[in-house]
């Protein structure tokens, strides 16, 4: 009997390591980018160029999300007089070819007629290699706060829902899209964009949120202000302080994503929203919406600025971070948590290099990591912005 329950342990044993190996087989890195804007709204640059952009410099996908609107139906564009807008169309037009492109020009100018969402996908999409989710900025406010909500892979246009405080605000728009991914069946990830625009969000706000497990930690724009001001906090304090709130109120812990907020195409700079600033890598099973939805859902992913990552694991306890290195570039881990008795996060724990582990007890309401590298960013919304990676908090697991 002691023979078969020695056995049979150390058949359990072999299962859980040949599982845990096997998921790590099956999953590959997926980079994305959520929050791009087009001519469908107040971007500069035509759907199918951004597109090109994006599969051009390595991303596998990308969700187009337009402000109150989605890539359907008919929509002219009048292309402005501007030498910048005008060498835009023309390199559009060269691109694509008079087949393509639908277009008059009269005394006004020019007016091109935008490709909907149907169209513009079969040119991008292949198997494995680059994936475009439909995506829509549910964009409104609350006296003067904006409150701006993503929405990826959405299926319908939602308008935007008015309530009686920024909370209820976001709430019911948050509502909106879990009750049209619920009708539909389909994975829709909603997450709140740019708390600290205008710092019509704050911690508190979210904090009363029920369903939401996503914010922009890091945002492109040069006007969403990631690092707060003398009198508003960061959006990564931000995000520390919702967490521990959530830890105490037992609501899921909620997950940074890095965006670019993209709008600028054509002109590059610090006061440019320009593509390429912070994305997600997904560490999922395949390149489709569905299983990059369930695997953030699942906090396999983590928010960069520049900063590669080979590994993240966490597995018996033990948070694990393996950074690609390039060659000159030296980078810090740290581990950042709170412990039981806390009400504020701190860093636990720091080590130079490339690989780091902390062990994660009962006493820790939740640990994540940054990874802070000594490369300077070669196109930064802010001065003297070094690259960054942010992994997804944890909490202790039985």
């Amino acid at each position: 009997m002691k023979i078969n329950r020695f056995v049979t342990f150390f058949l359990i044993i072999i299962l859980l390591n040949t599982t845990c190996s096997s998921k790590k087989e099956t999953r590959r890195w997926y980079k994305g980018n959520l929050h791009t804007h087009s001519y469908w709204s107040d971007g500069d640059e035509f759907p199918e160029m951004i597109m090109d952009w994006y599969k051009s410099h390595g991303y596998h996908f990308v969700a187009l999300s337009d402000h109150n609107i989605l890539a359907e139906g008919e929509k002219w564009k009048n292309i402005s007089t501007s030498i910048i807008r005008e060498k835009g169309f023309k390199k559009y037009l060269e691109k694509y070819g008079e087949d393509w492109v639908v277009y008059k020009e009269d005394s006004s100018g020019i007016s091109v007629k935008l490709k909907t969402f149907e169209e513009y996908v079969p040119l991008f999409e292949e198997a494995e290699k680059f994936h475009i989710l439909q995506g829509e900025e549910i964009t409104t406010s609350f006296g003067k706060k904006p409150i701006h909500i993503n929405a990826s892979n959405i299926q319908h246009l939602i308008i935007p829902k008015d309530g009686a405080n920024v909370t209820e605000v976001m709430q019911n728009n948050i509502d909106a899209v879990l009750e049209q991914r619920e009708k539909t069946g389909v994975p829709i990830l909603p997450h709140i964009n740019h708390p600290n625009f205008h710092y019509g969000i704050s911690a508190q706000d979210i904090i009363g949120l029920k369903g939401e497990r996503f914010f922009e930690v890091y945002n492109g724009h040069p006007h969403v202000r990631n690092l707060g001001d003398s009198a508003h906090i960061s959006t990564e304090e931000m995000w520390d302080v919702i967490n521990l709130a959530y830890f105490k109120n037992n609501q899921p812990l909620i997950y940074g994503i890095a965006t670019d907020d993209s709008h600028s195409y054509h002109q590059f700079g610090t006061e440019y929203s320009n593509a390429g600033r912070g994305w997600v890598m997904v560490a999922a099973k395949a390149l489709q919406a569905d299983s990059l939805i369930n695997a953030m859902e699942r906090g396999e992913f983590y928010a960069s600025t520049g900063v590669v990552l080979k590994d993240v694991d966490y597995s018996h306890h033990q948070l694990t971070i393996e950074v690609a290195p390039e060659p000159g570039i030296e980078y810090e881990i740290q581990f950042i948590g709170a412990n039981n008795q806390e009400n504020q996060a701190n860093i636990l724990k720091k080590e130079s290099g490339n690989i780091a582990e902390f062990t994660i007890t009962e006493e820790h309401q939740f640990v994540r990591a940054k990874v802070i590298s000594t490369k300077l960013k070669e196109n930064p919304n802010v001065e003297g912005e070094y690259e960054v990676a942010w992994t997804q908090p944890v909490r202790y697991i039985n």
